[in-house]
């Protein structure tokens, strides 16, 4: 099984914030999935799904981006060894608007969500998906700016890195990593 999490905020408040593409990534990939099962238990909201005959756990953790973790060990702790391995997806300011990175294992780079994971497990030993969203104009406080919508005009732009994260995504599925990192962390596609 692999465990895939998307890192974001519940609510309608937050639903299309750049802190909540995990949330709009694991969106769009449950769409072009068949059979498929959704549900809510371990504090997240579920779907259960196969690609390329591989069982996947799509999870939203719904405690608030801070405490992600909580609710990523207590779905780790009931699979166990079922989990083969975790990618999280997560929104990233250090990363340029249109571009997307995919790392195994690391640190945290200050990201709230994925020091709740770690802080939680015990250990960093999970793949990412960082999604860019650039950084924040002038002074504007970093915890605000993730908090804001993207703008109508990045909307083009942050469809098509969406897309490409799905690519990424059933890329890491079949062929792992390592065949991820080499194929999609090439910048922005103009």
């Amino acid at each position: 099984m692999i465990l895939i999490v998307g890192l974001g905020n519940p609510g309608e408040g937050y639903r299309f914030t750049r802190h909540n593409i995990g949330f709009i990534i694991l969106d769009k990939l449950a769409e072009i999935l068949n059979k498929k099962r959704q549900y809510f238990k371990f504090n997240s909201s579920i779907i259960e799904s196969f690609y390329s005959k591989k069982k996947l756990l799509l999870v939203k953790p719904l405690t608030f981006m801070n405490n992600s973790g909580e609710a990523v060990t207590s779905i780790c702790n009931f699979y166990k060894s079922q989990i083969k391995s975790i990618l999280i997806i997560n929104d990233d300011i250090d990363i340029e608007l249109g571009e997307i990175r995919l790392k195994a294992n690391g640190g945290t780079g200050g990201h709230k969500g994925l020091e709740s994971i770690v802080r939680s497990l015990g250990n960093a030993d999970f793949d990412r998906l960082r999604f860019g969203v650039g950084r924040p104009p002038g002074r504007k406080d970093a915890a605000s700016y993730v908090l804001d919508e993207f703008k109508k005009s990045e909307a083009c732009e942050v469809e098509i890195s969406i897309q490409r994260s799905i690519d990424a995504i059933k890329g890491y599925i079949i062929n792992g990593i390592e065949y991820s990192m080499n194929k999609y962390n090439i910048g922005t596609i103009k």
